[in-house]
């Protein structure tokens, strides 16, 4: 690498930020509950707060009169075991569906949720633009837009949510959205595929864990603070790394590359360049420089716009020392992953 932050690293900071962001706005606007602070004063059988990924995924697709499950299965392009999971969560665990037979409709929680999310993206959107300038901003989305309209495949508005190995795959509904938060997706997206095409290590555990372990050992109990993401996260990838051969954990909870770690280490960074210079043959030496140039540019202002909310859950955590260099969702979601 020439000390440049990769190019997956930039669009992956400022997803979360965008995600993070957008999950701190739906949190002070909706009555809800969490574990820790209980349920919004004064409002009675509030639903669980959960977070964007919950919008992207399923509830924007849930009309107010509701849809049958299998009307719902066909849009998604997802397994029946699958979407009853998530149905579940949504209706009998957190309170935005009620379920009927095969018929799901918004509860009344779930429709002011909806009329709560669906203006959110252009809400963020407009923040940044007075944030880091309009010109900036138009400049960030030309330079997605004209990556995406050369992909090959139609994908989705979202990352997908990442099973074990954390690979990019169980791809579900290609989208058509147009916001930042889509656009950006579409990009790291496909930059991910192409990775993970080659590599035998996902790129979410190359970036966030990979990276981190040099020839000297590091604590397991560091990792979620060095990588910023959750320690559910880094669990799954530890886990990974031990079975796969490609790391020890020692006593004192010590993680140690093997070889064969070191090897995936070094070729996650060549890999990164190479699959960044085959894309400026592919999409245009300008347009992928325009859009390095134009994701640089917000680099340094990104956290701060996370400290918009101070009432917030998230507000009582640690301050971040900095955002994944890879977004890590999982099925139960976790911080600052915007999962």
């Amino acid at each position: 690498m020439d000390g440049r932050l990769p190019l997956p690293t930039l669009l992956s900071r400022a997803l979360v930020a965008f995600i993070i962001e957008f999950d701190n706005e739906f949190e002070r606007q909706m009555p809800h509950r969490t574990t820790n602070h209980g349920a919004t004063p004064g409002v009675h059988d509030a639903p669980w707060l959960v977070s964007m990924v919950m919008w992207s995924k399923f509830m924007r697709f849930i009309p107010d009169q509701g849809m049958s499950v299998r009307e719902l299965q066909a849009l998604l392009k997802t397994n029946p075991r699958e979407l009853k999971m998530w149905l579940t969560r949504l209706g009998k665990w957190w309170g935005y569906l009620e379920l009927e037979a095969d018929f799901a409709r918004p509860t009344t929680a779930g429709c002011r949720a909806q009329e709560i999310w669906r203006p959110l993206a252009s809400v963020i959107e407009r923040r940044w633009e007075v944030r880091f300038g309009g010109k900036n901003i138009d400049h960030l989305r030309e330079s997605l837009s004209a990556v995406v309209g050369q992909l090959d495949d139609e994908l989705p508005d979202s990352l997908p949510i990442l099973g074990y190995g954390l690979f990019s795959t169980g791809l579900d509904q290609a989208g058509h959205g147009r916001d930042l938060s889509s656009l950006l997706s579409k990009v790291l997206l496909a930059f991910a595929l192409e990775f993970e095409s080659v590599s035998e290590v996902s790129l979410a555990i190359c970036a966030n864990v990979l990276r981190l372990i040099g020839e000297e050992s590091v604590r397991v109990r560091d990792l979620p603070r060095l990588a910023s993401v959750s320690k559910e996260a880094i669990a799954t990838s530890v886990s990974f790394l031990e079975k796969r051969g490609y790391a020890d954990v020692k006593p004192g909870k010590v993680i140690v590359l093997s070889a064969k770690g070191r090897s995936a280490r070094e070729a996650y960074y060549e890999l990164l360049t190479s699959i960044e210079k085959n894309w400026e043959t592919r999409f245009g030496r300008n347009k992928i420089r325009n859009l390095r140039k134009a994701l640089e540019q917000l680099e340094g202002e990104l956290l701060r716009g996370l400290e918009l909310y101070k009432d917030g859950w998230r507000a009582a955590l640690p301050k971040l020392p900095g955002l994944p260099h890879y977004p890590m969702i999982l099925h139960r979601g976790g911080f600052p992953d915007g999962s």
